[in-house]
């Protein structure tokens, strides 16, 4: 095991990100944010927050739960706990930033995407990854990355919120399986 990101350097990398954002979208009047549960809507958090610091506009924030729109669902767990997604806008016609934790095979990414779009229909959708591992299965690429790794098939990234697990401040492990 090895940190790939302490809480300094997910700070400093998550205000690198919402910079790109802010560039990227410049007019924040019809951009929403939407975290993907569980970790992926903390960042989401950190990067609205730090574009507001930036631009002083509050860009909205939903989050989506992909539980049930997995097809992996059997192999995750027998009973999985759905938490809910609130999403308190339209998507229509909105450019969409979806926010995930670390991209890996895409499966997560295709999810979210076929349950947004069931919400509304985006003007276009963004991806923002905190880790992009490689070993996509799917055709699908961020368009803000956090960091690019190279890692085995053995090792998994955990990334860690002290609001989502029992630690004392953020940080991104590298763990062999």
């Amino acid at each position: 095991m090895y940190v790939l990101m302490n809480a300094t350097q997910m700070e400093r990398t998550l205000k690198r990100m919402a910079l790109q954002v802010w560039e990227e979208f410049e007019d924040l009047s019809d951009v929403l944010i939407v975290g993907i549960k569980t970790r992926g809507v903390p960042i989401a958090q950190r990067i609205r927050d730090y574009i507001k610091d930036f631009s002083g506009h509050e860009v909205p924030l939903g989050e989506v739960d992909i539980t049930f729109y997995r097809d992996d669902l059997s192999l995750v767990s027998e009973a999985p706990k759905v938490k809910g997604s609130d999403l308190p806008f339209s998507l229509d016609d909105k450019r969409v930033l979806l926010v995930d934790d670390v991209l890996y095979t895409g499966r997560t990414v295709r999810a979210a995407l076929d349950q947004l779009f069931e919400f509304g229909r985006p003007k276009m959708v963004k991806l923002a990854v905190l880790v992009d591992r490689g070993w996509r299965e799917l055709p699908i690429h961020a368009d803000f990355v956090g960091k690019s790794i190279t890692t085995t098939e053995n090792q998994i990234v955990k990334v860690q919120f002290p609001e989502t697990d029992d630690v004392p401040e953020p940080q991104v492990l590298v763990v062999e399986r």
